[in-house]
């Protein structure tokens, strides 16, 4: 496998070199291929895809499918015939299992089910050394020389802050990692009490630092704060996402560099980050389109309802014109970094945007990213999440940096009765809660839940 890693990485360097054409013409070629690779080898691609033209070029040829849909055929989905959905649940349940080899030749990955349905997902190896490659790319992008070296001075300590106890994304690379690391890895459970992750990074004091991005943001605090005490080289941040300042304060903070990367269990290697704040999307290795509620395209510059990845690299389970449920907004234009690669922004999931009735009855839907600068707007706030209780009632959790928390409570309430009334939104009620934010089972934290029962049409 390292042959074909080494093979990967001399292409995705070439791919880079030769710009935006060398890009594209690897991102035909894959796609054509995938495509004809999951209509002859999966029993449910074969069918979705019976009255194709023989070969498909264009994502916009293809239906869209999801996860709901996808777990629901998973049997005729994959491509070996010896996954099936039994067999992958009961390698999914134990968790002695994780960081295994599921039928002793994949990785079996599980998502959390923040959005509905819980997603079991088979890599083949191929999929994982494009990963290893994209990383590459990610890492040599964001470091220099001179970080190299400050690295290896280290020891190459690496922490890594995540969901432990499920087959997630980050358990599965951790477990790994840790039989070639060793002692060099500190793997702490984002559920661990502040405290006491703040006193185990001081023992350990990693070069390396790879939280969920609101966890960077609360250890920036402790650091901050004096309670923390670390010198990482790199922070790599995966998960939610943060208000753009977020990131510069995390930055001052270690006086270390931020890298940010933007992926999914059903595409690990899709995106990361660059110095001006855009994700470049690895477009040689997965097609994306960002489209509205219809799935029809929308241009660069102007926010989606959601976007749809193909994932070019994985041949055992294909992931082809997948509704991936976020809201991305395109930059128009190449990036200022020089990258030739695509670049977008993450504006929140879709199924988080929060939707009321005016006094009138009209319909006003509100994007998650129109929350995300409270935190500029309300200085000593640390997190917050907003639920949607009733269809004209928000409450607010909030958790803050310093003890005035009423003096941030108002801050926040006058912010976002000054969005609502931009919207036409004044008779909503804001209310501040008793409990604090809250983590999902795989460990982050939504900033949004709409009501369940919202009307949607």
């Amino acid at each position: 496998m390292t042959e074909h890693v080494i093979g990967l990485i001399w292409d995705a360097w070439r791919a880079r070199r030769k710009g935006v054409s060398a890009i594209a013409q690897r991102q035909r070629a894959r796609f054509a291929d995938m495509v004809a690779h999951a209509r002859a080898s999966s029993p449910y691609y074969r069918e979705l895809y019976r009255d194709l033209p023989d070969r498909v070029e264009s994502a916009e040829q293809l239906p869209v499918t999801d996860k709901k849909t996808l777990m629901a055929r998973f049997d005729d989905w994959c491509v070996d015939r010896e996954i099936t959905e039994e067999r992958a649940q009961a390698f999914a349940e134990d968790p002695k299992l994780i960081g295994g080899r599921f039928l002793d030749k994949y990785t079996l990955l599980t998502t959390s089910g923040t959005t509905g349905t819980r997603g079991v997902f088979v890599l083949d190896d191929r999929s994982m050394a494009v990963t290893t490659a994209m990383a590459f790319r990610m890492l040599t992008a964001w470091l220099g020389a001179g970080d190299f070296v400050r690295i290896v001075a280290g020891g190459g300590r690496m922490a890594m802050v995540m969901a432990t106890g499920g087959h997630f994304a980050s358990a599965v690379a951790a477990a790994r990692l840790k039989k070639s690391r060793g002692r060099r890895l500190e793997v702490l459970s984002v559920h661990m009490p502040l405290r006491e992750l703040v006193t185990r990074l001081n023992e350990f004091r990693p070069v390396l630092l790879a939280p969920y991005a609101s966890m960077a943001a609360l250890l920036a605090s402790e650091q901050e704060g004096g309670r923390l005490h670390i010198d990482p080289v790199l922070l790599a941040l995966s998960a939610e996402g943060l208000p753009e300042g977020e990131y510069d304060r995390i930055a001052r903070a270690f006086k270390a560099k931020v890298g940010n990367s933007y992926a999914a269990t059903e595409c690990p290697f899709f995106s990361y980050s660059c110095e001006h704040g855009w994700l470049h999307v690895n477009s040689d290795w997965v097609v994306f389109e960002p489209v509205d509620a219809d799935h029809r395209p929308v241009p660069p510059g102007a926010p989606s309802h959601t976007v749809l990845i193909s994932n070019l690299a994985n041949r055992v389970q294909p992931i082809l014109r997948y509704d991936l449920g976020d809201s991305v907004l395109q930059q128009s234009g190449p990036c200022r970094c020089g990258n030739p690669f695509p670049s977008i922004r993450v504006q929140g999931r879709s199924s988080e945007v929060l939707i009321f009735r005016t006094d009138g009855g009209d319909r006003v839907t509100v994007a998650p990213l129109a929350f995300a600068t409270l935190a500029d707007h309300a200085p000593g706030l640390q997190m917050f999440q907003i639920v949607q209780t009733a269809p004209a009632s928000l409450r607010v959790r909030l958790q803050t940096r310093d003890a005035d928390s009423d003096r941030v409570w108002e801050a926040v309430r006058t912010s976002i009765r000054r969005l609502l009334v931009d919207h036409g939104l004044d008779h909503v009620a804001v209310e501040r809660a008793e409990e604090a934010p809250e983590q999902s089972k795989g460990g982050k934290f939504r900033q949004v839940f709409p009501l369940v029962d919202s009307p949607r049409s």
